[in-house]
């Protein structure tokens, strides 16, 4: 493979992740709002922490490739879109909690691969900041997915459904 190629692939990653960082800080204080269970909404304002170093380093994996088009992130919109459906949807406050974990970990899985498969494309590049980093951003989604799991556990059982 040509390496322009590769670096084109890495410039369309980056510019669809630029992208679902915006939907991503778009949708997070709706979502907070529709939290009740306080396990959620402190995993939730802490998400909303993460994200937006996922947002710095996005940048500066942008810059480290020397810029990128603007673009649409249709994957997150349509994430975000079944979000606000599940939540309107619910009929209690624990079935819009679990709701929101589902979605969010829909979410947080595109944000795992999204940023495994690009890091990978930027290791083979040579682009050594941009791998370091969106690894650690892998590393962070999958934290979070962990955590978001967890909580659901202790809502269900709370339920006297665990």
């Amino acid at each position: 493979m040509k390496s322009d190629d590769l670096k084109q692939l890495i410039k369309d990653g980056l510019s669809a992740q630029r992208a679902g960082s915006e939907v991503a800080a778009k949708a997070t204080d709706e979502i907070l709002n529709d939290a009740t269970h306080p396990e959620l909404k402190a995993a939730l304002k802490e998400g909303n922490e993460t994200s937006k170093e996922w947002a710095k380093r996005i940048d500066r994996a942008i810059e480290e490739v020397g810029g990128v088009s603007s673009q649409d992130n249709e994957i997150l919109e349509a994430h975000y879109k079944v979000s606000k459906e599940i939540r309107a949807q619910a009929d209690t406050d624990t079935v819009r909690d679990l709701g929101i974990i589902a979605s969010g970990q829909m979410a947080l899985h595109y944000w795992i691969a999204s940023f495994g498969t690009v890091a990978s494309y930027a290791a083979s590049a040579g682009l050594t900041q941009t791998e370091q980093e969106l690894k650690a951003s892998v590393q962070e989604a999958k934290q979070a997915d962990d955590k978001h799991t967890d909580i659901a556990q202790r809502i269900l059982a709370e339920q006297g459904q665990g």
